[in-house]
C-alpha cells in the first residue's frame, strides 16, 4: 500500500571503533509536521544537524524521538606520575632533613600525596578515531531509520484498510441518501396537501397551480443534489490519495473537512427522518474517517 502511518518504533545496535557497544532507539508520533528530536551523549553534539537532515529525507510529517545510549565501562583515572613536580619535591624533602637532623626520612605515599606529583594522564584527542565513532554512530542512525520507515509503512497498511472500508462505508450511505432524496419532492406535496386541507375549511381548495409552486419551492430549498455529488466526488479524491505514493495526510484531512461540511448540508435540508438518519450515520463514519487520516504520513 502506498500510505504510511507516523506511528512507529525502531532498534538499532552497533559497536564503536574501541568496542563499545551503543542502541539507537527512535519512536514516531503524530505531528502535524516533523519534529526531530535527538538526545545524545557528550562528544557527539556534531552530529545533531546531519542527524536531523538523514531523518528529513525519510520522513515528510511526525514527531520523532531518537535516543542513543552508549555502554561505557567504569575505568578508575589513570594516574601518571609528574617528574618534575617529584624532584621539586624531594629538593624540598632534602632541605627540611638538613634543617632536622635525625628526623625519620619521610615515606614514599606521603611524598606521593603531595600536590602535582600524581595527576590524572590527560588523553590526547585522536581525531581518526573520533571520526570513525561519528562514522558508526551515523550508520546505526541509518540502520534505525530504514527500521522506522518500514514499521511506519507495515502500520500504514493496516491503516490503507481501514480508511478504505470506511469509505465504502460513506459511498453506501450516500447511495441510501440519493434514493431517498429522490422521493422528497412527492412526499413535500403530500405534507403540504395535508396540512392545508387540515387548515382550510369547507370545500375551500388551494389551486393546483399555487400548490405545485409551493411544493416547487419547497423542494429546491431541500435540494441536496449538489451535496451529493461532490460527497461522491470526495469519495473518489479520497481513493486516489490513499494510492499516491507521496505523502498525502494533510490533503487527507483537509478532505474530512469538506466531507463533513457536505453531510452537515445534507442533514440540514433534509425533509424525511430517513435522510435525517443517513446524514447522521453519514456524519459519524466520516469522524471515525477523520480520525483515522490523522495518522497518516
Amino acid at each position: 500500500m502506498a500510505i504510511r502511518s507516523m506511528t512507529g518504533f525502531a532498534r538499532a545496535t552497533g559497536t564503536l571503533p574501541d568496542g563499545t557497544a551503543f542502541t539507537w532507539e527512535l519512536r514516531s508520533v503524530n505531528g502535524r509536521g516533523l519534529d526531530v528530536r535527538l538526545r545524545l551523549p557528550g562528544g557527539l553534539d556534531a552530529l545533531e544537524v546531519p542527524l536531523r537532515e538523514a531523518a528529513a529525507a525519510r520522513f515528510a510529517r511526525g514527531n520523532v524521538s531518537a535516543n542513543l545510549t552508549v555502554k561505557r565501562e567504569d575505568r578508575a583515572p589513570k594516574l601518571v606520575l609528574d617528574q618534575a613536580a617529584l624532584e621539586r619535591a624531594m629538593a624540598l624533602v632534602q632541605e627540611l632533613a638538613e634543617r632536622m637532623p635525625g628526623a625519620a626520612p619521610p615515606r614514599p605515599e606521603a611524598v606521593l600525596a603531595l600536590p602535582g606529583v600524581l595527576r590524572t594522564e590527560v588523553e590526547v584527542p585522536d581525531e581518526a578515531a573520533e571520526a570513525a565513532r561519528r562514522t558508526a554512530v551515523t550508520d546505526g542512525f541509518q540502520q534505525a531509520l530504514a527500521e522506522l520507515f518500514e514499521a511506519r509503512a507495515a502500520e500504514g497498511a493496516r491503516l490503507h484498510a481501514i480508511l478504505t472500508t470506511l469509505l465504502d462505508e460513506i459511498a453506501a450511505l450516500r447511495e441510501q441518501a440519493v434514493t431517498q432524496a429522490a422521493t422528497q419532492p412527492e412526499a413535500h406535496r403530500a405534507r403540504l396537501t395535508a396540512v392545508l386541507t387540515d387548515l382550510l375549511e369547507g370545500d375551500r381548495r388551494v389551486p393546483e397551480e399555487r400548490l405545485a409552486a409551493e411544493v416547487a419551492l419547497l423542494a429546491a430549498r431541500s435540494d441536496v443534489r449538489e451535496e451529493l455529488d461532490r460527497l461522491g466526488a470526495h469519495v473518489e479524491a479520497a481513493r486516489a490519495l490513499l494510492a499516491d505514493a507521496a505523502p498525502v495526510g494533510r490533503k487527507l484531512e483537509f478532505l474530512t473537512q469538506e466531507f463533513g461540511r457536505e453531510a452537515n448540508t445534507l442533514g440540514a435540508k433534509s425533509g424525511s427522518l430517513a435522510l435525517t438518519r443517513i446524514a447522521l450515520e453519514l456524519k459519524a463514519a466520516i469522524e471515525r474517517l477523520r480520525e483515522q487520516a490523522a495518522n497518516v504520513e
